[in-house]
């Protein structure tokens, strides 16, 4: 790694609720170096460069602290950024791109963080830690439910009144960095322009689809929260209204919140959440969790196609998109009715193009790199603050 000093590098910064992970990319969006630290407020793990120790931080603000010490003693100092970017997972009704972190805006973010209490409030923090850190560089951010606002208000609306649904009660979806990113990068690896109508595929502990046409998203399965659509990890996916009521009366709010979103999906299922494990397992519950999981991405499937009237192609992305060739077998021996002919030597072997040639639907694996669309957006603002200034 080289050092550089010409203030001209990008920090991105990701921070979930007890973690904190940061790449410093320069303009050419070439990485320069990775830094995390993990369980924060007990003793987690400092890594730098793939180099790992154990540290023991009380909070974010402390932890990004030792974050840009570590970076620095790498060559890599304050005075060698221009800006940072943010992953921030609920922009809400407002916050529909890419943005740069003025006082309204983050005011916007903490206005969501009664819609995302588990991540908005950690995103703040980072923020917060970066601006007294470094009170003079510029920062934006990226929001996970952005990609989304282009759905039709039919499809964001659930049949609530009207009163409350003002309350903030109606579909966002989820991944949309990721989604945002697979556009701008299937063209390059396809050398052909994107897809008129794309089903992405978005399969990791958390899971879900988006139905993209021209570009813009007009469907995606997750709703309010992460927790609708596809089995996950731990989530149930889809689950009635009524069920989760029932849950609750029993055990109370805290406990069914858990059972839904914690104690659900493939482990609920088969005792595990990680499809990895799953898949060397042998046993009736975890083939079982593993054909839910196949039954109701196929089944998802046929929702987003019917709302982009059609499909030309559809891209795989996310830890078991991009790697589990039995998965990606199941949910695409499944949808030959659309036309598409996969190839199962190239999906065995984890080529990028899994159709044959002559299909008329086309299938590929995007890998998802959220990190590298959150600092292609923070760079499409600073050339159009620039512009303005010129």
């Amino acid at each position: 790694m080289q050092a550089r000093a010409d203030g001209s590098d990008i920090l991105v910064v990701n921070a979930g609720s007890s973690s904190i992970k940061v790449t410093v990319f320069a303009p050419g969006l070439g990485r320069l170096a990775a830094a995390s630290i993990t369980e924060i407020g007990g003793i987690g793990q400092f890594t730098v460069n793939a180099k790992t120790t154990p540290i023991e931080v009380r909070d974010h603000f402390t932890a990004l602290g030792a974050i840009l010490d570590g970076l620095a003693a790498c060559g890599l100092k304050m005075s060698g950024f221009s800006a940072a970017a943010h992953r921030v997972v609920h922009g809400g009704r407002n916050l529909k791109e890419p943005a740069r972190l003025t006082a309204s805006v983050i005011d916007e973010i903490r206005a969501c963080s009664e819609l995302a209490p588990l991540h908005n409030p950690h995103n703040l923090s980072a923020i917060e830690a970066l601006a007294d850190l470094a009170p003079g560089l510029a920062q934006y951010a990226s929001f996970d439910t952005a990609f989304h606002a282009t759905n039709p208000e039919v499809a964001l609306r659930y049949a609530l009144p009207a009163d409350i649904e003002a309350l903030g009660i109606r579909r966002y979806g989820f991944h949309g960095i990721s989604y945002a990113g697979l556009v701008e990068t299937l063209p390059e690896i396809s050398a052909a322009p994107l897809p008129r109508r794309l089903l992405a595929l978005h399969l990791g502990n958390g899971a879900s689809l988006c139905a993209i046409r021209d570009g813009r998203s007009v469907a995606t399965t997750m709703g309010y929260s992460p927790l609708d659509g596809l089995t996950m990890g731990t989530r149930t996916g889809g689950i009635d209204g009524n069920a989760v009521l029932k849950i609750a009366s029993l055990f109370g709010i805290e406990k069914a919140s858990d059972i839904v979103n914690r104690q659900s999906g493939l482990l609920g299922l088969g005792g595990h959440s990680d499809m990895r494990r799953l898949g060397q397992l042998n046993s009736p519950e975890t083939r079982f969790a593993i054909e839910h999981f196949c039954y109701w991405v196929q089944r998802h499937c046929g929702s987003m196609i019917a709302a982009m009237g059609g499909v030309d192609a559809m891209a795989f992305t996310g830890g078991i998109g991009e790697n589990d060739a039995r998965i990606r077998r199941e949910i695409m021996s499944g949808l030959g009715w659309t036309g598409l002919v996969f190839d199962e030597a190239a999906n065995q072997a984890n080529k990028t193009r899994l159709s044959q040639p002559a299909s008329p639907v086309a299938a590929w694996i995007v890998p998802a790199d959220e990190e590298l669309q959150i600092v292609r957006n923070a760079l499409a603002i600073i050339a159009a603050e620039r512009a303005v200034r010129s």
